[in-house]
């Protein structure tokens, strides 16, 4: 009889228990909500909800892991956005290299096509022609001016089939431009020599006649096929520079003491794309 009564006691505890947890855990959340958000209160809210409340704990950890998520994740933007920086830097300089390699081998081209010595017998700037004016073909335009170290009255050297010749001067300059005169063109002259007999005379142009040189002696060697040589007694031309060769010799119809000698140009105007201009003085 007093073992019965002992489990039913027990028996009337657990069930008090089970119905006592619940009610406390109720009441105590109701406390937790009606509490003050302010201060000293409001901190002892929070750590009593973290530590009896399982899903204070839990939404907690979601915030924390969502947090270190977010982080990472921007800084795998971060890292991301850097890199393409990084391979659009990389590709620029590889194509800054790139140019500078064939700038590098073009004037290296033009210099072995010229011939200019490692002692720069002729120092100067490469130019393209930029605009030929369509009805006249004596003067081009060329896509370098005052800004790359062209000044006016320079000697202006053109290719054609791998040599050098005369092609004209420069009688006008821009900061970004400038203007040349081609030997053709009848404002033209040049003192000049054949190589054969060292002969001096005025070379001039004719326009859309053949060139000539004036005031050959009469008594001067000259045979046709004789080159043309700027003369050192040249105020603008720098002596040596090739200007053609001569294709006729007859008597100065002007002046019967003198011959007159046309010249085919080494440079024809058709041809020039590309010049290099003697730096002046």
């Amino acid at each position: 009889m007093v073992v019965k009564k002992h489990k039913t006691s027990k028996k009337g505890f657990s069930i008090r228990r089970n119905y006592w947890l619940p009610a406390g855990y109720l009441l105590l959340s109701v406390f937790l909500m009606i509490l003050p958000l302010e201060g000293f209160i409001s901190s002892f809210k929070t750590v009593l909800g973290y530590i009896f409340l399982p899903q204070v704990r839990a939404a907690h950890s979601v915030t924390t892991y969502a947090q270190e998520v977010s982080q990472t994740v921007r800084e795998l933007l971060d890292a991301h956005s850097e890199n393409q920086e990084l391979k659009q830097e990389i590709a620029t300089n590889r194509l800054l290299v790139a140019q500078a390699q064939a700038v590098l081998e073009e004037n290296q081209r033009l210099s072995n096509t010229l011939q200019l010595s490692a002692q720069h017998r002729w120092k100067g700037k490469w130019a393209r022609v930029a605009y030929r004016e369509p009805s006249q073909w004596n003067t081009v335009t060329l896509d370098k001016g005052t800004r790359d170290g062209i000044a006016e009255r320079s000697a202006v050297i053109a290719m054609e089939d791998g040599k050098a010749g005369l092609a004209g001067i420069v009688i006008e300059v821009t900061e970004r431009t400038s203007k040349v005169l081609l030997v053709r063109d009848e404002d033209f002259s040049a003192a000049v020599y054949l190589e054969r007999g060292k002969e001096t005379g005025l070379l001039t142009g004719n326009g859309p006649r053949p060139v000539r040189i004036q005031y050959i002696p009469l008594q001067a060697y000259v045979e046709e096929g004789d080159n043309v040589y700027t003369s050192s007694t040249s105020s603008v031309f720098p002596a040596g520079i090739w200007v053609g060769t001569v294709s006729k010799v007859k008597e100065d119809e002007s002046f019967q003491t003198a011959l007159t000698v046309q010249v085919d140009l080494a440079i024809h105007s058709s041809a020039i794309q590309e010049v290099f201009v003697i730096a002046a003085g």
